[in-house]
């Protein structure tokens, strides 16, 4: 994990959610930790990582993640044990 992963993971469990990550950066940490991003109809993405799974839909027109979209990535971190 490079120190943009890092500070990605950092951002999604600061407190409060923070609107401004970029989507294609947690998916980016997703695929350093070991996960798959994988595309599937539309905007749809489905990730996977550790056996656990979040599926959603890539922010459009803006390139930032939704703060329930970062709630909900936290929440795919947390089940599988990864933390800051």
């Amino acid at each position: 994990m490079n120190a943009k992963n890092r500070k990605t993971l950092r951002a999604i469990f600061a407190k409060p959610t923070s609107p401004s990550i970029v989507f294609s950066d947690i998916e980016a940490l997703i695929v350093a930790l070991g996960g798959e991003v994988m595309e599937r109809e539309g905007s749809r993405v489905k990730m996977l990582l550790h056996g656990e799974q979040w599926r959603c839909h890539r922010p459009h027109p803006g390139k930032e993640a939704k703060r329930y979209q970062v709630d909900e990535a936290r929440e795919l971190l947390e089940r599988t044990g990864t933390t800051p």
